[in-house]
């Protein structure tokens, strides 16, 4: 099986080299690597102490919302073969590795009253893997499995959370800080607030959308902002790490050149990116987003808005808590302003941003949603740049699905060749990226699609009781861009 993959990787490699994919090369310090998730992966979810999670619940007492009524119970077995898994790393030379810490299964209750001594054990035991095979583990804290103990006490629309996350995060710093230069206090917080707290479609399974994803996200943005300070007042200057949130956003394109579908792409950005990147890289929510839920929340009769209000002294605590700009991109959508405002009716997220997202022809990959734009990621980039004073950006996750029929996984290949082709384009335009983070590892949970969406460089056998992996094609194309820094099989002399 691998000499029929190399052979189809030589095949492709000869067969990508298109004029408009870039033919300079990155810069020997640009870190390079690929990431996962510890509910998506990890498995042994009630094994050497390990308490349940909000993940855990949601997929034992809601199953019919995942296909085939998946869970993440064993997953790829990752807490089992990390060895195994560290040692395809290796074999595929990347500089970095992005994970996320299970906080339950180092606080079974959520708290440091509950400290679990062997899941502290085993991330010692990734990270002491990673680094002695030359790889830098980049860690984030949290990924969306709250501890179900801390959910049942409010979870994140509760401000008491802010201080227990700090203390979780103090304990993480002080046992794997040392070895850890790179830190996420969260990632993709918008899924877990938008989704978990509005629509109620992903865990914890709450609806009250454009009430309490909203509160979610202002305790959010304070939760990470007091880790940050943490980070900086008591671990810094011994450890000397970065620490950031990744925020996730796709590329929203105007659907002409009108004025007004360009200030809905816009408008649609700073309620997605902006939503929680503003009040960290420029003060304060957007103020377009303050000033329609603030009208709307007016219109409905409420005497204060929906959105809640940061005080000065929170905007001058949360503001410029970041090392670097951490940033998630997939696809893009195509943005019309609406031919009538939405009406004042049960409050909604997108009936606040007030765009239209219309039909689109460009291609998609194993989801509809998916569409394969790697031309957004230069705009993208170039919109961060301007928004945010050009800060350093890392490229927390960008990737594409297969629906696992095959290994020739061919639109992987083409898909990190024509973005990272991008990202080099708008380094050229003055962006400070430093590094690119492919999602994903392995084939995973993947939340509400379950194992029918697949992301992976590597093919994981579900079905099998050892959780085979098997490299797709896309394996040896990644492995040759970061030994060469190079996308096509020459590259310029730089």
């Amino acid at each position: 099986m691998s000499r029929n993959i190399l052979v189809l990787y030589c095949i492709i490699v000869t067969s990508l080299a298109q004029d408009d994919v870039t033919t300079k090369t990155f810069p020997d310090d640009f870190m390079f690597g690929t990431g996962s998730s510890s509910y998506q992966i990890e498995g042994a979810w009630n094994e050497d102490g390990k308490g349940e999670n909000i993940w855990d619940h949601f997929t034992h007492t809601k199953p019919g919302r995942i296909p085939e009524n998946a869970n993440g119970d064993i997953a790829c077995d990752s807490y089992h073969k990390y060895k195994e898994d560290v040692a395809l790393l290796k074999d595929m030379g990347v500089n970095h590795y992005l994970f996320s810490l299970s906080w339950s299964r180092i606080l079974v209750n959520g708290t440091t009253d509950t400290i679990n001594q062997a899941g502290i054990t085993y991330y010692k035991n990734l990270i002491k893997e990673l680094k002695g095979n030359g790889i830098e583990p980049f860690v984030t804290l949290f990924y969306s499995d709250l501890p179900q103990t801390l959910q049942m006490q409010g979870g994140w629309i509760d401000s008491f959370i802010i201080e227990t996350f700090a203390n979780y995060a103090r304990l993480c710093f002080e046992q794997f800080g040392d070895d850890v230069k790179y830190w996420l206090t969260f990632n993709d917080p918008k899924q877990l607030c938008l989704y978990g707290y509005g629509t109620g479609t992903m865990a914890p399974g709450i609806q009250e959308a454009a009430i309490l994803d909203y509160k979610c996200s202002y305790i959010v943005i304070k939760a990470h902002a007091t880790v940050w300070h943490v980070y900086d007042e008591e671990f810094r200057s011994k450890q000397n790490g970065k620490v950031s949130i990744a925020i996730e956003t796709s590329w929203y394109e105007p659907n002409g050149n009108s004025t007004d579908n360009q200030e809905a792409a816009e408008r649609k950005l700073q309620f997605t990116f902006g939503w929680f990147g503003n009040p960290v890289y420029n003060r304060d929510y957007p103020d377009i987003m303050k000033q329609l839920i603030g009208s709307r929340s007016q219109r409905e009769h409420r005497r204060t808005s929906r959105l809640p209000v940061f005080t000065d002294e929170e905007l001058e605590y949360v503001h410029g808590t970041y090392d670097f700009l951490g940033l998630n991109s997939f696809t893009s959508g195509l943005i019309e302003e609406p031919r009538e405002e939405p009406e004042v009716a049960k409050p909604n997220y997108n009936d606040d941003c007030g765009v239209d997202e219309v039909e689109n022809t460009w291609p998609s990959s194993g989801s509809s949603w998916l569409k394969i734009t790697p031309w957004a990621m230069r705009k993208l980039l170039n919109w961060v740049k301007d928004t945010y004073d050009n800060p350093d950006v890392f490229i927390i996750a960008n990737g594409v699905i297969d629906d696992g029929s095959s290994l020739n996984d061919e639109i992987r290949i083409n898909y990190y060749r024509d973005y990272l082709s991008n990202v080099r384009n708008a380094m050229d335009d003055g962006v400070n990226v430093i590094g690119y983070t492919a999602w994903s590892f392995l084939d995973s949970f993947q939340w509400l699609g379950g194992y029918t969406e697949r992301y992976g460089f590597y093919y994981v056998d579900f079905e099998s009781e050892n959780r085979t992996r098997t490299p797709k094609g896309s394996v040896e194309y990644f492995k040759k861009v970061i030994s060469t820094r190079c996308l096509v099989d020459t590259c310029d002399e730089t």
